[in-house]
């Protein structure tokens, strides 16, 4: 009975299809479990990003220990954006701790930001390559004292991003990462944006877990259908229609944005 209780399916069976569509388009957890747990199943908007938080740490641990032990990624970088993102991510969570994580104001600000990363997110799902072919020339003549300033500021604005939405550290890091730094491999850039990944969300969820905003029961059930879900699609990730399974996303992410920024 205790078990039963404690594992809500329907989170389980989220966690299924989000996984799944995870292990079929790399797309980040947090673009599609936040809004879906928002909009469909009405959960409060800082709930559901604090415990979508320690869920995208948990699940990126294992991901960033293969990286690592495949050497690819960037520890220099990693610091860099952690630089930003740390503090950024601790100053957001003391001002959401302050105006009350379930006052009206904290819970609309939340609420928008979500809405609108999921549309950049959206935007950037469908142009990354085009945005990161106009930019390579500029930054490739740009100092790498220059570029070290521009990743820590990028880092700040990942930190509060990700606190107040859980989305941001994937396909934004992802991207801005590409643009600034067009000469290192996508391999590492990917690798180095998951290692930054895992302390920021572990940050952002512990302090969300402090101040109140993390569903225990909801992040075990998410967790036991998302691990499978991602394991099992993984393996179908090449046989898919990429272009097009991107392309209904992104318009899937706007339509979500839409529904909770306007």
């Amino acid at each position: 009975m205790l078990a039963g209780h404690f594992i809500q399916f329907h989170y389980t069976i989220a966690g299924i299809a989000v996984g799944s569509l995870v292990g079929l388009t790399g797309v980040g957890g947090g673009s599609l479990m936040t809004p879906l747990l928002v909009l469909l199943f009405g959960v409060h908007p800082a709930v559901a990003v604090g415990t979508d938080l320690l869920y995208a740490g948990i699940t990126k641990i294992s991901g960033s220990a293969v990286h690592h032990a495949n050497g690819s990624i960037d520890w220099k970088v990693v610091r860099r954006l952690a630089a930003g993102s740390a503090p950024a991510a601790l100053l957001t969570l003391a001002s959401l701790s302050h105006f009350g994580v379930v006052s009206s104001q904290s819970s609309r600000a939340i609420t928008l930001i979500l809405g609108y990363t999921l549309l950049l997110t959206a935007v950037i799902l469908l142009f990354r390559s085009w945005l990161v072919a106009k930019t390579q020339p500029f930054f490739e003549k740009m100092s790498d004292e220059r570029i070290g300033a521009l990743t820590v500021v990028l880092g700040v604005v990942l930190g509060v991003m990700v606190t107040m939405s859980s989305i941001g550290a994937g396909a934004i890091g992802v991207t801005a990462l590409l643009m600034l730094y067009p000469r290192m491999s996508t391999l590492q850039i990917v690798g180095s944006d998951i290692a930054h990944a895992v302390p920021l969300t572990l940050i952002a969820g512990a302090g969300h877990w402090m101040i109140g905003s993390v569903d225990w029961s909801m992040l075990v059930s998410l967790l036991l259908g998302s691990i499978p879900g991602i394991m099992i699609a993984s393996h179908f990730a090449a046989r898919a229609p990429d272009r097009v399974l991107r392309t209904l996303l992104a318009l899937s992410l706007v339509f979500a944005g839409a529904r909770l920024a306007l």
